[in-house]
């Protein structure tokens, strides 16, 4: 397909935030991971301490990342539910520290409105959901009352089944449906169009062979007219095809953020920054050729 029209798939976005507008299409945004969990399936425990959280979120700054991506409870297969006093526990320290050292975004991972409350009015810009608003009832209002930014992504099942659905028939279309239903619950809360951005959810509730199929067809979720995010970044649909090791992963994830690239993602949701970085500026690059 020539680079013309891969370029046509995506459209420029200016992504409303609570105190500053992100220029979307032009360049890849990168969103650096900071997993403060001791159960991550990539990076658990290594940012538990709030020293070593911090300094590795002023790294990713350094290193070209857009967004930082806190996140207290691992949603990796097998997880279980972290209590809500625990979750506020391990993300606020590193939120109220990063929004006074670095000059970029925070996100907070949550489904919980009452740690997206938190952490949005300790500094954080952006709620990062897995959920897609089924979660918790109470968070679109708290996105809507503190005008805050907020990512959409495809997931199936409860918390607790989000890696365990049956398979989907037609993954590309039923997760293009379940997405236009998040993105109408966030509309009916009073959520402006320009403050979300949209993620299909790689590896939520899809087999490798799904999550392949929704990668390779990205250009689809264009059609809903919202900026995109992808995160591909390590996960086991990758390892399913690759002989696994770490350096393995990472070369993994970085064909997928070049493919994503290729097909209209905004955003990427990346552990290695600083290598996705140089993939997404070389891909970039090509587009504009």
């Amino acid at each position: 397909m020539p680079a013309a029209v891969f370029l046509s798939m995506r459209k420029n976005f200016g992504w409303t935030l609570p105190r500053t507008t992100v220029s979307l299409g032009d360049r890849t945004v990168i969103m650096g991971i900071l997993n403060v969990t001791p159960d991550s399936f990539s990076d658990g425990g290594k940012y538990v301490d709030l020293e070593a959280a911090v300094a590795r979120g002023k790294q990713m700054e350094q290193e070209g990342a857009g967004i930082i991506d806190v996140g207290g409870e691992s949603s990796r297969p097998g997880s279980s539910e972290v209590p809500l006093e625990e979750e506020i526990r391990r993300v606020m320290p590193v939120v109220e520290s990063l929004a006074k050292s670095i000059g970029i975004p925070i996100s907070v991972d949550t489904y919980r409105s009452e740690v997206a409350g938190r952490a949005l009015d300790a500094g954080a810009q952006i709620v990062n959901d897995i959920s897609g608003l089924r979660f918790d009832g109470k968070l679109a209002a708290t996105v809507k009352e503190r005008e805050a930014a907020l990512v959409l992504m495809h997931s199936r099942g409860g918390r607790l089944e989000l890696h365990t659905q049956p398979p989907m028939a037609q993954p590309v279309a039923e997760v293009l449906d379940g997405m236009s239903e998040s993105i109408q619950r966030a509309r009916a809360a009073g959520i402006g169009a320009s403050s979300i951005v949209i993620d299909p959810g790689i590896g939520f509730g899809k087999t490798a062979a799904e999550s392949i199929t929704v990668l390779k067809n990205l250009s689809v979720f264009s059609e809903l007219q919202y900026p995109l995010l992808v995160g591909t970044s390590r996960k086991s649909f990758i390892r399913s095809i690759i002989h696994d090791n770490f350096e393995a992963r990472v070369w993994g994830t970085a064909a997928t953020v070049a493919i994503s690239i290729l097909n209209g993602a905004h955003i990427v949701r990346v552990h290695d920054v600083s290598q996705m970085r140089t993939v997404a500026d070389v891909t970039d690059r090509i587009l504009k050729s």
